[in-house]
This record gives C-alpha cells, sequence and structure tokens, in this order.
C-alpha cells in the first residue's frame, strides 16, 4: 500500500494528513495557525515559528499512522490563497508571512479596482486588498528599505514547499488568482506589474509549475526536522480552494464547491471566465478551466471569535471533562430550529461582502435574549453570507446547481449542514472524511505517480458521505429572515464610515 502525505496550511489550522491510495484518512495532526495580530489590520505569521510548527506536526502524524515514512510517495502541500510570504535576495525568509485576512491595504486595493477595467482583459481579476501585487505595492509605500531586500515571491503553499525542498517555485492556480497571469498566455505578464508600479519586482517572479508536477525532493535537512525520507517527492500542489474542489470531487459546473471555514469560498468550474460585471473572480482550476469565485472572510472563524467570547466557562468545562463545546452545540442545533431566535448576526468580523467599512454585529437583541439565542444567530448570519455568494454565482450561471458539495470546518456538524441546506434551499453533500482540501492534495501525488488523469483519481479517492435536502418549513422562516438580514444591511451602508471614525477616534484616545 503507498502513501500521501498532505501539508494543509491555513489561515485558521494547519494539519498534516496522510492518506492512502484509496482515499482513506489514516492520521491528522493540527495546530491553531500562529496569527500575530499586533497592529489593527495586520494578521501576520512568523515563518520561523510557522515552519517549526509544520515539521513538528508532520512528525506527530507519522508517529501518529505508525507507517514508516519511506512508504510515502509523495507530499503535497496545500495553502490559503492571496497573502505573501517573501525571501531576500539570497533566498532567505526575512519578513513575516502576510495572511489573508490581513487588511492593510484594503484602501489601497480600491483605488486600483477603480481601474481595473484597465488590466480586465489580460487578468480577469478584480483587485483586493491581500494579493501579491497590491502588498507589494503596499510595502513600496509604506516599507521602502523592506521592499528592496525582497528577492522571490511566494504563496503560502510555495513557501512550504520551498522549506522541503529548497527550490523556489510558484504554482499556476496560486499565481492566477493573486493577479498575477495573463490568461491570454498563462504566463507573466509585464504589463500587470505596470499597472501596479512594481515593475521592478518582474525578476522576484519564480518559475511556474503544475498542480501535479514533481518538484524537487525532500531535502536533507527538511527530513531531519520533520521524519519524512529524503528525496521524497514534493508535488507542486495547490490553493486551497482549487484542493477543496477536487477534495469533494467538484469538476463541472452542475455542482458547486463551497467552503466553510476561515473564509467564505464558493465556486463552480467553467469553461469561460466570469465578466467584469458580476464582480466574481476568476483563477485556473488545475485542468485549466476556469474557477468562479465569490468569497469573502465571513465564515466559520466569526463562530470560533463568537464562541470565544460569550462562552469561555462553557468551553473551559468542556475540556475539563474530556469533551468538546462543539458536542453540546451539536445537541442544542439539532433541538432548536429556524424560529428559536429572532437575533440577526453579520459575520464581518475579519472583513465583509458588502463594503470594506462594514463590521460585525448582533441586531435585535433584548433583555430576553440569552447567550443560545445569539449562538444560533451567528450560525445563521454564517449561512446567510454564503447565501449572498451563491445567489451571486446562480445569477452568473442561470440556474441553481444540482446540490453543493461543503467543505471546511463547518462540515464536523451535521446540525449546521442541515441548516446550510434549509437556508440556501439546495441539498448538501459531505464527503467521507474530515480533510478536504488535504484529500485534494492527496488526489494531486496520485496524479503525479500514478499518471492518471485528475477526473481518474477523483473517482479512484472520493467517497461521498452524508446528503442533506431542505425542509420547506425551515426553509420559508429563514427566507424571511434572510429578507430581514439584507434590508438591514442596506440600511447600515451610510452608516458604516461614521462606525469607523469613532474606530479611529477611539484608537487616538488611547494613544493619548
Amino acid at each position: 500500500m503507498r502513501y500521501f502525505l498532505s501539508i494543509d496550511y491555513g489561515g485558521t489550522n494547519t494539519k498534516a494528513v496522510l492518506f492512502n491510495e484509496d482515499g482513506q484518512q489514516l492520521a491528522v495532526s493540527s495546530f491553531e495557525t500562529l496569527r500575530i495580530e499586533d497592529k489593527p489590520g495586520y494578521r501576520e505569521v512568523d515563518l520561523a515559528a510557522t515552519w517549526q510548527a509544520i515539521s513538528n506536526t508532520v512528525k506527530k502524524v507519522i508517529e501518529k499512522s505508525g507507517i514508516n515514512s519511506q512508504s510515502i510517495s509523495a507530499v503535497a502541500c496545500i495553502g490559503h490563497g492571496k497573502g505573501l510570504y517573501l525571501l531576500d535576495k539570497k533566498g532567505r525568509p526575512f519578513k513575516r508571512g502576510i495572511l489573508s485576512t490581513d487588511n492593510r491595504a484594503a484602501a489601497l486595493a480600491q483605488q486600483f479596482e477603480k481601474r481595473v477595467s484597465e488590466i480586465w482583459p489580460l487578468t480577469q481579476q478584480h483587485i483586493v486588498g491581500v494579493q501579491n501585487p497590491i502588498l507589494l505595492r503596499w510595502l513600496k509605500e509604506h516599507e521602502p528599505e523592506l521592499y528592496q531586500e525582497i528577492g522571490s515571491i511566494l504563496s503560502a503553499k510555495d513557501f512550504v514547499r520551498f522549506k522541503l525542498t529548497d527550490k523556489i517555485n510558484q504554482e499556476y492556480g496560486d499565481a492566477s488568482g493573486n493577479h498575477w497571469i495573463n490568461f491570454k498566455t498563462g504566463t507573466y505578464d509585464e504589463a500587470i506589474l505596470d499597472f501596479f508600479g512594481i515593475a521592478e519586482m518582474s525578476s522576484a517572479l519564480p518559475p511556474l509549475v503544475d498542480y501535479a508536477q514533481v518538484v524537487g525532493g525532500v531535502s536533507r535537512d527538511a527530513a531531519h526536522v520533520t521524519g519524512l525520507t529524503e528525496g521524497t517527492p514534493v508535488i507542486g500542489g495547490l490553493f486551497d480552494i482549487d484542493a477543496c474542489a477536487i477534495g469533494s470531487g467538484v469538476l463541472d459546473n452542475d455542482v458547486f464547491s463551497v467552503i466553510s471555514g476561515t473564509w467564505n469560498i464558493n465556486t463552480y468550474s467553467s469553461k469561460t471566465a466570469a465578466d467584469q460585471a458580476s464582480g466574481h473572480m476568476n483563477s485556473y482550476f488545475p485542468n485549466r478551466d476556469f474557477l468562479i469565485e465569490a468569497s469573502s472572510p465571513t465564515s466559520a472563524g466569526n463562530l470560533d471569535a463568537i464562541l470565544k467570547m460569550l462562552m469561555a466557562e462553557e468551553i473551559k468545562n468542556s475540556q475539563q471533562e474530556g469533551g468538546s463545546i462543539y458536542d453540546n452545540l451539536e445537541v442544542f442545533l439539532r433541538e432548536t430550529s429556524a424560529s428559536y431566535t429572532p437575533v440577526l448576526f453579520f459575520p464581518f468580523l475579519y472583513g465583509s461582502n458588502v463594503g470594506r467599512d462594514a463590521r460585525a454585529s448582533f441586531l435585535g437583541l433584548s433583555s430576553t435574549t440569552t447567550k443560545s439565542h445569539m449562538v444560533r444567530a451567528v450560525y445563521e448570519g454564517i449561512v446567510f453570507a454564503h447565501k449572498q455568494h451563491i445567489d451571486q454565482l446562480v445569477k452568473t450561471r442561470g440556474r441553481k446547481p444540482r446540490k453543493i458539495r461543503l467543505s471546511g470546518g463547518a462540515t464536523n456538524s451535521k446540525a449546521w449542514m442541515q441548516i446550510f441546506s434549509d437556508g440556501l434551499a439546495i441539498p448538501i453533500e459531505t464527503v467521507e472524511g474530515s480533510e478536504l482540501g488535504a484529500l485534494g492534495g492527496a488526489i494531486a501525488c496520485l496524479q503525479a505517480i500514478d499518471g492518471l488523469s485528475l477526473e481518474e483519481a477523483c473517482h479512484k479517492m472520493v467517497k461521498p458521505k452524508d446528503y442533506f435536502e431542505p425542509v420547506a418549513a425551515e426553509h420559508a422562516c429563514y427566507e424571511e429572515k434572510y429578507r430581514v438580514y439584507q434590508s438591514l444591511i442596506e440600511a447600515m451602508q451610510p452608516h458604516w464610515e461614521s462606525l469607523i471614525a469613532l474606530e479611529n477616534l477611539h484608537e487616538l484616545i488611547k494613544r493619548g
């Protein structure tokens, strides 16, 4: 039996996951991604600490599985899209990595987005503040001395692959989603760098590699710290959106791939790109179709944050009893319904899908509101944020998908999957295994080693699990809630800016 290792570096959690060649998930080791948030809007990682933690978790998953590392046939790196990871001119990491939820360059991105029609024919990409070129331009303006030292530009999983192999490359899918690729030529283009005013970064763009291409072998140093066998093949890998779609077996536009994790990501593959007016993002899918994406940082990460705010004592008690707060919440969700709470939650703690200045909030609180009402509202609010994106994709596609394959942390809750189905009025299906992004990496490994097509490898390794049909009565209640949710968002549009002004005043007062 052969085995494949996926290292899935996410914005919330980072995991090492082992699979056999039939797609069976054998062992997982994980840690909470080591986020640093020491300035407003900044979300970074220390690269040395991150690599040490990744090395340790790889070693742990090998030990946990009980297999010999020599039985691992290939390694795939999966990573959060966008953000920025840099090497200096000597090929050494020299600055904190920037995560995909960073917000420092949002205003700069808005300025460039006003001119996006100038470059749309080449990149077919809208501009957001965590794409490589925007962050580089921000560094050029705000940290020019550091900017001058940049030698190589990487995405998250490219950095991990570099640490494993000492090879410096970018993978096509990540590069295309990061506003680097001219879709007419499939290559880098000087016109893109000129548009962003960073022409001098041309030499820092590494050679491009394909997702299932063997890029190199595990180096001696990496083998020593990870427990992997030196020389084990390491493939190009995937950014997490592609990986989850593949791991879900979503290869055509009849089924949507939805990720409910740190980000709210909703996609389908298409032979043609979405047009500029749709507001959607386009990137390369591994088969060189387009992946049409509607996304924002408005998903399950909000639940984790709110639970820490509201239920610290309950979390502590659950841990002391050897359980998890999520076990208790699963029972709670099953025993309540769409009519349980009139409270609405807007899941904008890390950004929004309704405007740069929008902020998270609860509306509808009263003297009788309990923590339980608020927590259920968070679950529902995240579904509503997904619904907004999915409705946009449906409009572009022209019809609803036959079903949705859902992945991400939310799939650990069957009760939440039913809320998704009821709220969207679309059947929801999950897939065997809890780590579908990592499974996508294992599928790519199988392709690399056996020369299989993407369809053949998915057929061998992807196995459907649970299926959830929408309940009409629940959907009717959610439709009314969603109507109010949307009307309140519209009413708040003129006022978000006032909240930002209040935040800025508060910061000034704190600084004295």
